[in-house]
């Protein structure tokens, strides 16, 4: 009997132990390995799709985790996530420069050297990781000095947390020093020079690297390669972080919500506003921007509805006008007549297209002008027509022909009016609607029906 429960205790032990065997993810539990591909400069998009590429390898059980990469550089801020989530990694990660042609410059270093096995393809080059502005301008030397120091310290233990040469890394931040791959492999700061991904491969079996919980030996003979790609949110992200899209957006979402004002109860107009303005600030959040330039785009909307609302004047209208192109002018801190071109060795510019800048303007002004030709239009036919126009509108019976909450749209004497409800009670649209007074181009009404149910009681 004793033979039998310890044999059913032995048993029920060894089942337990493959069941929570089973349940822990293990790296390395495929005979896979996952690739993901790095192109361009780095931002918080690129740092976000590599977190979540380390997070999808190691709970898809993958060997180990191939990042292709070839970029002129990026945000240091964005670098700096990068190198957390690299160094913090639970999976073996393999950074290939590739292919040939390609380069890791600036924060292209950073993410190289994290990497448990550095490898580089022919004629590709690693280094000029000094830092810069965001328009590849050179900073002003207190601050320069500041960061660059800052940023050695960082490639610093970078290079001693991975065992590549500290001197010939941290030159790549105090001088700006390039290397090619036979260079980089010749004085320690790569492991592997590959023709190809095939090669790279078979150069990786057998080699071991070190993870925080212990020792992993790549075997790469017969693996499979699973492709992790970027999700569409992350390339419509990707593609939201272009300053142009960002100063188009934000151009849509402020006139929007001006032609809503100017014309309340459209609605339409009101809601794309809205929207541009949220994908506006998403695209701002993933790029160095300066608040201040938003904030005078924004404002010069606002003086563009005042020079509607005072037509003749001009003064609002100039005054927005050179808002309008002081903001565009901050909002990145560059303007050029080329598109966006990375120049290296410094990190990729981020600046605003006068082209798209000029064009931008030219249609924003003609349609101010417009409106408020309008606007002065309809106010001196009023103004001109006297009180007998007044008279005639004042007491007329028309109908809604937009729900007023407490403003909207009516139609009264045969033409269009932006109304509003006297009592502040909504009105629906298709009711019966009398003209009370008139404020402007705004017709204050009172709901017919009520006046009715007023005289009877």
């Amino acid at each position: 009997m004793r033979r039998k429960l310890a044999l059913l205790f032995v048993a029920l032990g060894f089942g337990g132990f493959i069941a929570i065997n089973n349940l822990t993810p293990a790296v390395g539990s495929n005979h896979t390995a996952a690739i993901m591909s790095i192109d361009g400069a780095i931002d918080s998009a690129s740092a976000d799709f590599l977190a979540r590429g380390i997070v999808s390898a190691f709970e898809g059980g993958h060997s180990f985790l191939i990042i292709k990469l070839d970029t002129p550089g990026g945000l240091l801020g964005s670098t700096r996530e990068i190198v957390e989530s690299m160094l913090g990694s639970p999976i073996p990660l393999v950074v290939y420069v590739s292919p040939s042609g390609a380069q890791a410059a600036s924060a292209g270093t950073f993410i190289t050297s994290a990497s448990h096995i550095a490898a580089m393809a022919p004629a590709t080059n690693i280094g000029a990781a000094s830092p810069v502005g965001s328009g590849g301008e050179d900073l002003p030397e207190t601050i320069k000095d500041k960061v660059t120091e800052d940023t050695a310290a960082l490639i610093r233990g970078i290079a001693g947390r991975r065992s590549r040469n500290v001197k010939a890394l941290e030159d790549t931040v105090l001088s700006a020093v390039s290397y090619t791959a036979a260079e980089a492999l010749e004085i320690g700061i790569v492991d592997i020079v590959a023709q190809d991904l095939d090669d790279l491969l078979a150069q990786l079996d057998g080699r071991t690297v070190q993870l925080d919980d212990g020792q992993v030996t790549l075997r790469t003979e017969g693996i499979s390669i699973v492709t992790i790609s970027r999700t569409p949110l992350e390339r419509f992200l990707g593609f939201l972080a272009n300053p142009d899209i960002a100063f188009i957006l934000l151009t849509i979402g402020g006139l929007g919500i001006l032609i809503e004002f100017l014309s309340p109860g459209l609605l339409g107009p009101g809601i794309i506003g809205l929207i541009a303005l949220a994908l506006a600030f998403v695209a701002l959040g993933n790029m160095p921007v300066n608040w201040v330039g938003a904030g005078l785009i924004l404002l010069a909307m606002g003086l563009f509805y005042l020079e509607t609302q005072a037509p003749g004047v001009g003064v609002f209208g100039v005054g927005g006008a050179i808002s309008f192109i002081l903001g565009a002018f901050l909002l990145f801190g560059n303007l050029s007549f080329g598109p966006f071109v990375p120049q290296l060795p410094a990190a990729p510019r981020v600046e605003l297209s006068l082209w798209v800048l000029g064009t931008v303007t030219a249609f924003l002004l003609a349609l101010i002008f417009l409106m408020a030709r309008a606007t002065h239009q309809a106010t001196k036919a009023v103004v001109y027509a006297g009180a007998t126009t007044i008279g005639e509108v004042v007491g007329q019976l028309g109908h809604a022909i937009s729900d007023l909450h407490p403003s909207g749209t009516v139609y009264v004497a045969g033409e269009q009016w932006s109304a509003e409800s006297d009592d502040g009670e909504p009105i629906q649209n298709g009711k019966e609607v009398i003209v009370l007074a008139v404020e402007g181009l705004v017709l204050r009404v009172f709901q017919a029906d009520k006046e009715s149910l007023g005289d009877e009681s």
